[in-house]
C-alpha cells in the first residue's frame, strides 16, 4: 500500500515554497500565485553519486584570465554582457514575444561560429526546417552550429557532454522539463529543475549557455523569481514591435556592469548594430516646436542624447490625467509640485504627458531639468532653442543639483553640434568644459525656465491670447 503523497506550493512569482496554500504569497505579496506541486518520492534531484566532488582550493592559487572571454561577434552584444561571454556563465534573456531574442542569439551564434568556436543551438519550439528558413533570411549558414530539436533536458546534456560545444543556446528554457521533476513544462518546478541541470553543467564543464526565457504580462521572466537568482547574467530585450528600434539591457550580471546598454535596429535581415545611438532619439529634421528638450543621458559609459517631449492642455475631466512613457513615473509628480511651488505654473487643471522619443528608458534623477523644461515649454507654448542641450538634477526647494559625469554628458552634446548647454553650477571645471559651446550655469529651476524660455512678463503676454483662445 502505497503512502501518501506529499505536495507543498510553490509561488509562480518568486518561488516562495509553502507546506499549505495561502492567498497571499509571504514571499513577494502577490495574491493567488501559489500552485500545489506533488514532490517525488524517488531519489532527489541532482548531482549523481558517481559525479566528481570538488575539493577546497586557497584563493590565491585559483587563476581567472579576463581576457578569456568569448566575444560574441557583436560589440553592442558584448558592451551588455561586459565584454564578451565567460566561461562556465549562464546568460538568461528575456522579453516580449517577437520583440527578437531568437533572432540575436542566432546572429550572435552565427559570429561566434565564424571565428571559429562550435555552438549547439537547442530548440523546443521550432522544427530544422523552420529555423533553416530564418537562419536563410539572416544570413546565417556556418557548418560549425548544430541545431537540436530537444525538450528532454536530459538528453539535451548527454548530447552537450558527448561533444562539448564552446557555447550552449537553448530555446526556451520554459519549453525543456526533466524527466524526474513534476509538472508540465514551464511549472515552477520543471523551470527550476531543469534550469539548475543546465546550470550545474555549465559550472562543472566551464561551457556558457545562453537561456532564452518568456515574459509575463507584467514583463517579468515567467516561472519562478529564482530562475533570476541562478543565473549570471540577466538581460532584457526591450522595445516596441512597432517601432524598429530595440535596446538590450542588463538587469543583473556578476561579471560586468548593469548600467550598459546595447541599441539595435530590427531590419529585413535581421538586428543592426546602432553605433550611434544619440542619432536615433533626437529629431534633427523636425521644426522648432514647443515641448521639445534635448538632455544628455548616461548609460554605463556611453553618453546619449535623447529628446523629452511634453504636452499639457486643459483637462475635460474632474481628475487631470498624467502619463510619462520612456520617464520614471515616481519622480514625475515629483517634478510638477516643484514646477507649481517654485516655477509659477497652474497646472491642477490640466492634462500632462510626457514621452522621451525613439522608445529609449530614462530613469536616472539627472533628467529631472529636461522634463521639466519640456511641461514649462508646452504649458507657456514657447519653445526651446533646438541648439541648446540641458541636464540636472532638481531638489524640493527647486534648486538643481550636480549630476555624476558632467563632462562625458557636455563632450557628446558638443560632438552632435549643440552650441549651449545648461548645467547646474559647479557641475563641470572649465579646464574640462569642450571648446566653441556656450555653457549657462543656472542655481534653481526658475533661472533656467528664464533662461531658455525668456521673463515671466513676456511668457504672461505670449500665454494671455493661448487662454483667450482656449476658453
Amino acid at each position: 500500500m502505497g503512502g501518501k503523497k506529499k505536495s507543498v506550493f510553490f509561488c509562480t512569482g518568486c518561488g516562495h515554497e509553502s507546506p499549505k496554500w495561502l492567498g497571499k504569497c509571504p514571499g513577494c505579496g502577490e495574491w493567488n500565485t501559489l500552485v500545489e506541486q506533488v514532490l517525488q518520492t524517488s531519489r532527489p534531484l541532482g548531482r549523481s553519486k558517481t559525479a566528481a566532488r570538488e575539493v577546497p582550493v586557497a584563493l590565491p592559487d585559483i587563476t581567472a584570465d579576463a581576457s578569456e572571454r568569448i566575444p560574441t561577434g557583436i560589440s553592442e552584444f558584448d558592451r551588455t554582457l561586459g565584454g564578451g561571454i565567460v566561461p562556465g556563465a549562464v546568460v538568461l534573456v528575456g522579453g516580449d514575444p517577437g520583440i527578437g531574442k531568437s533572432t540575436l542569439l542566432l546572429q550572435a551564434s552565427d559570429a561566434i561560429a565564424r571565428s571559429g568556436e562550435t555552438v549547439l543551438y537547442v530548440t523546443g519550439e521550432e522544427s530544422r526546417s523552420q529555423i533553416r528558413l530564418r537562419a536563410s533570411r539572416l544570413g546565417v549558414d556556418s557548418g560549425l552550429i548544430s541545431i537540436l530539436t530537444e525538450t528532454d533536458v536530459s538528453h539535451v546534456l548527454e548530447v552537450s557532454a558527448s561533444s562539448p560545444p564552446s557555447v550552449l543556446v537553448v530555446d526556451s528554457i520554459q519549453t525543456i522539463y526533466h524527466a524526474d521533476a513534476n509538472g508540465s513544462p514551464g511549472s515552477v518546478s520543471q523551470v527550476r529543475e531543469a534550469a539548475a541541470s543546465l546550470v550545474r553543467f555549465a559550472k562543472e564543464t566551464g561551457v556558457p549557455v545562453f537561456l532564452i526565457g518568456h515574459v509575463t504580462k507584467q514583463g517579468a521572466i515567467a516561472g519562478p523569481r529564482i530562475l533570476e537568482h541562478m543565473v549570471d547574467t540577466v538581460l532584457y530585450f526591450e522595445g516596441d514591435k512597432r517601432m524598429p528600434y530595440r535596446i538590450l539591457r542588463a538587469v543583473k550580471n556578476r561579471y560586468g556592469s548593469t548600467d550598459e546598454i546595447g541599441v539595435f535596429e530590427m531590419t529585413a535581415g535581421g538586428l543592426a548594430e546602432v553605433a550611434d545611438p544619440s542619432g536615433l532619439f533626437v529629431s534633427k529634421d523636425l521644426p522648432n516646436t514647443s515641448g521639445s528638450v534635448v538632455i544628455g543621458v548616461v548609460e554605463g559609459t556611453r553618453a546619449l542624447m535623447v529628446e523629452i517631449q511634453a504636452l499639457t492642455g486643459l483637462t475635460n475631466y474632474s481628475v487631470p490625467q498624467r502619463s510619462s512613457t520612456g520617464v520614471d513615473r515616481r519622480r514625475l509628480p515629483l517634478i510638477l509640485a516643484v514646477l507649481e511651488r517654485r516655477g509659477g505654473l497652474s497646472l491642477g487643471n490640466r492634462d500632462i504627458f510626457v514621452s522621451v522619443a525613439g522608445g529609449v528608458k530614462v530613469e536616472e534623477p539627472a533628467a529631472d531639468l529636461g522634463v521639466a523644461l519640456a511641461v514649462a515649454s508646452s504649458y507657456w507654448d514657447v519653445p526651446v532653442d533646438d541648439r541648446t542641450a540641458v541636464f540636472g538634477e532638481i531638489g524640493l526647494g527647486g534648486e538643481l543639483r550636480r549630476v555624476t559625469q558632467a563632462g562625458k554628458r557636455a563632450q557628446e552634446a558638443s560632438r552632435l553640434g549643440y552650441s549651449r548647454i545648461v548645467l547646474p553650477r559647479h557641475a563641470l571645471p572649465k579646464e574640462e568644459r569642450p571648446k566653441g559651446v556656450e555653457f549657462v550655469e543656472v542655481r534653481t529651476l526658475g533661472e533656467a525656465i528664464d533662461t531658455l524660455l525668456g521673463s515671466r512678463q513676456s511668457r504672461h503676454a505670449a500665454k494671455a491670447p493661448a487662454q483667450t483662445k482656449e476658453a
